[in-house]
């Protein structure tokens, strides 16, 4: 699936997207230090994504985990810097949140900022944080 927006294009197609810059745009700003090449790539190929490209170049990502049925958790959302304060981020919200595979499904995040922004698109925090529970290796 592709969405345009002046000189900028949302696309699911999986080939489009830039590993090099997935990683090191996670690894310097999301704490994905510990994450390898490989592991990027793994996990893009077992995942939704929408990549965000201007003029070829990738400037924006999004993944999401899903059963597609009931759930989906949306992971590594980013706009590059020099291109955030444009609404693109807000655009690839909506995409995703209006995705046809995902818009009736519940979402999840995990998130240390922009709360403000995932409020907008239907997102909100847990009443009680306590009923979730968390697995790390």
């Amino acid at each position: 699936m592709e969405w345009i927006l002046h000189d900028f294009k949302i696309s699911t197609e999986k080939d489009l997207l830039s590993v090099k810059e997935i990683h090191e745009f996670l690894t310097r700003n999301h704490g994905a230090v510990s994450r390898a090449t490989e592991e990027i790539k793994k996990s893009i190929e077992n995942s939704l994504c929408f990549g965000m490209y201007c003029n070829g170049r990738q400037v924006g990502f999004a993944r999401i985990i899903s059963d597609f049925t009931t759930v989906y958790f949306l992971s590594d959302f980013f706009i590059m810097e020099e291109f955030r304060g444009k609404g693109l981020g807000k655009w690839m919200l909506e995409c995703i949140t209006g995705y046809s595979e995902l818009k009736n499904l519940i979402g999840f995040l995990a998130t240390r900022n922009a709360h403000g922004l995932y409020r907008k698109y239907g997102f909100r925090s847990l009443r009680d944080p306590r009923i979730m529970m968390l697995k790390v290796p």
